[in-house]
């Protein structure tokens, strides 16, 4: 598969890193010789210095041959990455797609028009992360989630601690354990994330403290499984949010009709200038807006941090969203939440006492992914402390996974699948189990095994 990049920010070069990884030719356009040149130091891609919509440079790189165009201009007007993109397609490439940075563009008549104007995907990163806060704050036993068919089967990820009853048993022990303390429990152990590695767990496989375990089963499951772990199901009804950035507003901004009160903190006073108006605009009352630094522990404990049912810290500066989150815990707030776009901090936070931590680059590179598989995938999400997938296919008749009972399949060895949707119900999946056409099926993979599992569906 050929695909060709425009951009090579942050964004642009995770993906970038992440498809050559899975063998796709690769090609990077970008304006800034810096960028491109950070990128083919820790990469090998194809770069391209250009200015920015160039149909002389599109053309030299054959972008009719190629199958996908990725428009990630950092820091340009949105509508270069757009046009960026339209022009990709009228030139011959099958699929485009862009990012944005307006959430006007992504109401369902404005994505209906783009779409008939040749656009396949848009996608705003900040308002992807927004979200994922917002969902992690309603569901906030766990340190990710995912929903399919509005809950019916569901995949959380648990930590292993102390206080944990899979602590030191195997998963074949746990699971009989969930057999006899909640009858009728039906859950499956996707993946283990152990020592920065993510593998997919045998029924002697141990778990050990400070894992990261990737739990799927229905929502009757998922509902008995936190009964047994005694997890924590408190409502969030006050949020303090550190950082003004656009995650910061756009959440505050889903946030304030289902909460009590919201304070939202920045250190620079014409942004929070900004947000005043902002919220005062779209009458969110319960929300306040405070000029500060929230690294200072002080000023944290003056504006009432304990009085709060959860923080979450977005500032765009990873170290700083860390240790505001350590001190918050330390200053008893049960939930905290923070932006982390370095990958290599991630686990670290984790270990540190953070809750759950989000990378917007992770998941929108989940969202551009999905154009690389089969058009049978529904949807591909990165859950935290992983570089696993989780994959959800909508099952094609006569594809290879109807053939047999899952037993009977030479699947690929580094994934599972862990459920499926069938007429309106949810089903956990097992040996025996025989896949049917129009199944929604949800399946968890190492990246190694992407390629053999996409093959299963066509």
């Amino acid at each position: 598969m050929r695909i060709i990049i425009e951009g090579a920010g942050e964004v642009g070069s995770h993906v970038a890193k992440l498809l050559t990884s899975e063998g796709y030719d690769i090609t990077v356009i970008d304006s800034d010789q810096t960028r491109l040149a950070a990128l083919k130091s820790s990469v090998g891609v194809l770069t391209v210095p250009s200015s920015l919509t160039c149909i002389s440079t599109l053309k030299e790189c054959h972008v009719e041959d190629a199958d996908l165009f990725i428009a990630v201009n950092p820091g340009v007007p949105q509508d270069v990455n757009i046009v960026s993109a339209l022009l990709a397609k009228n030139l011959g490439c099958r699929k485009v797609t862009a990012r944005i940075d307006d959430e006007e563009f992504l109401s369902s008549e404005n994505k209906l028009m783009f779409k008939q104007m040749g656009l396949d995907l848009m996608f705003y990163p900040e308002k992807i992360a927004a979200d994922e806060i917002h969902a992690l704050l309603r569901e906030n036993s766990s340190s990710d989630a995912m929903e399919i068919a509005r809950g019916k089967l569901q995949l959380e990820v648990f930590k292993v601690d102390d206080e944990s009853p899979m602590l030191d048993l195997t998963v074949v022990e746990f699971i009989r354990l969930a057999a006899e303390k909640v009858p009728g429990t039906d859950l499956r152990i996707a993946a283990i994330s152990t020592s920065g590695k993510t593998v997919i767990p045998r029924f002697d496989t141990r778990f050990r403290w400070g894992d990261l375990v990737y739990v799927i089963a229905t929502k009757e499951g998922m509902a008995a499984l936190k009964g047994l772990l005694r997890l924590d199901r408190m409502k969030v009804r006050s949020v303090m949010v550190m950082g003004g950035s656009p995650i910061g507003e756009m959440l505050v901004s889903g946030l304030h009709k289902t909460m009590d009160s919201i304070k939202i903190i920045d250190k620079n006073i014409e942004r929070c200038r900004a947000l005043t108006e902002h919220f005062d605009a779209i009458g969110a009352d319960n929300v306040d807006v405070v000029a500060g630094d929230g690294r200072n522990a002080d000023f944290l404990a003056d504006e009432s941090i304990r009085d709060y049912d959860a923080f979450v810290a977005v500032t765009g500066n990873d170290e700083a969203n860390i240790l505001s989150c350590i001190g918050a815990k330390k200053a008893g707030v049960r939930r905290v939440i923070a932006e982390v776009e370095n990958i290599e901090y991630l686990r670290l936070a984790e270990d540190l006492g953070v809750d759950a931590v989000i990378n917007k680059k992770m998941i929108t590179a989940g969202r551009i992914f999905k154009f690389t598989l089969s058009d049978k995938v529904r949807s591909v999400r990165y859950m935290a402390g992983t570089n696993a997938e989780v994959l959800e296919y909508t099952v094609a008749p006569g594809s290879a996974i109807t053939k047999a009972p899952l037993k009977d399949l030479d699947w690929p060895r580094d994934s599972v699948i862990g459920g499926l949707i069938r007429g309106g119900a949810a089903c956990i999946a097992v040996g025996n189990t025989l896949i049917e056409p129009y199944d929604r099926v949800v399946v968890f993979a190492l990246p190694d095994a992407v390629r053999d599992v996409d093959k299963f569906f066509r």
